[in-house]
């Protein structure tokens, strides 16, 4: 039995669900809309503002989608309703992130700055105090992709720990060369 499959989603007053044929669920909220196609043997149930996801056997197959489906349903339910924030901290003496428009300017210590198109349906803000950037949005993958097609273009590393990262992120640290007396 999946443990987050059985688990009921709770629909917030504020967010409007309605599962169409073919298990075509379209989610809106405060924040915006989102449309997802679930697979078609799984059984979604709304009920008053109770949404049960069931599965009609248990193969393999079904385990693993029964939970899969009803995680994407309750962060799409949570993403109309609240939105999601990644947040990447940028450790570096010169390293600097500029937004020009619709584009992220990322000057990384390379002989180039890189330019970055933002998708729609994601908001970028430059915190003043830190050196950072906060990814916001209200499809969970989608932020977290994002979020993470950033921090790979410039991976911190181990001696001086300087590069990009998600907030809180820990990065080991090697020791420098140490000279033989």
């Amino acid at each position: 039995m999946s443990r987050i499959g059985n688990k009921e989603i709770q629909v917030p007053d504020s967010v409007n669900v309605q599962i169409q044929d073919k298990n075509f669920i379209v989610v809106t909220g405060p924040q915006g809309k989102l449309e997802y196609q679930f697979n078609h043997k799984i059984k979604i149930l709304l009920i008053n503002t109770i949404i049960k996801v069931s599965r009609p056997n248990n193969e393999l197959f079904m385990k693993k989608i029964h939970g899969t489906t009803r995680a994407l349903l309750s962060n799409m339910i949570e993403g109309v309703e609240k939105g999601f924030v990644k947040r990447l901290e940028i450790v570096g003496l010169d390293y600097k992130v500029d937004l020009q428009g619709d584009n992220l300017i990322l000057h990384l210590g390379f002989s180039h700055s890189i330019k970055i198109t933002i998708p729609k349906g994601i908001d970028i803000e430059i915190p003043k105090k830190i050196k950072g950037i906060h990814i916001k949005g209200i499809d969970k993958q989608f932020v977290g992709e994002f979020a993470s097609k950033i921090a790979k273009l410039r991976k911190p590393e181990p001696y001086k720990g300087k590069g990009i990262r998600f907030e809180g992120q820990y990065v080991i640290r090697k020791a420098g060369k140490s000279t033989k007396k």
